[in-house]
C-alpha cells in the first residue's frame, strides 16, 4: 500500500465516515473502492487496441492532392500561410 493524503469537504468526510460505519469497513477501504471504480471507467486502450484502430484507419481518408506525400512540406507551408 502507498500512503497518500486527500482533502474532503466536511460533508464528504461525515458521509464517508457514516457509510464506513454502516458497512463495517474503514474509510480508507471505501476510498480505495471509489478510486477503483473511477479507474475502471477510464481505462486507456492497450497497445494492441491502438494498433488495431490505427490500421483500420489506413486508407480511409483522401486529401484530393495527388502529390501530397511527395510535396508535403510545400503543402503544409501553404496551409499555414508561410
Amino acid at each position: 500500500m502507498v500512503r497518500t493524503q486527500i482533502l474532503l469537504s466536511e460533508e464528504q468526510a461525515v458521509a464517508l465516515r457514516e457509510a464506513a460505519a454502516r458497512a463495517g469497513r474503514s474509510m480508507a477501504d471505501l476510498v480505495r473502492e471509489g478510486v477503483d471504480a473511477v479507474l475502471s471507467q477510464r481505462q486507456l486502450p492497450g497497445r494492441s487496441a491502438i494498433k488495431h484502430r490505427s490500421l483500420a484507419a489506413v486508407g480511409k481518408f483522401r486529401s484530393g492532392t495527388p502529390d501530397l506525400a511527395t510535396n508535403h512540406d510545400t503543402h503544409l507551408a501553404e496551409a499555414f500561410g508561410s
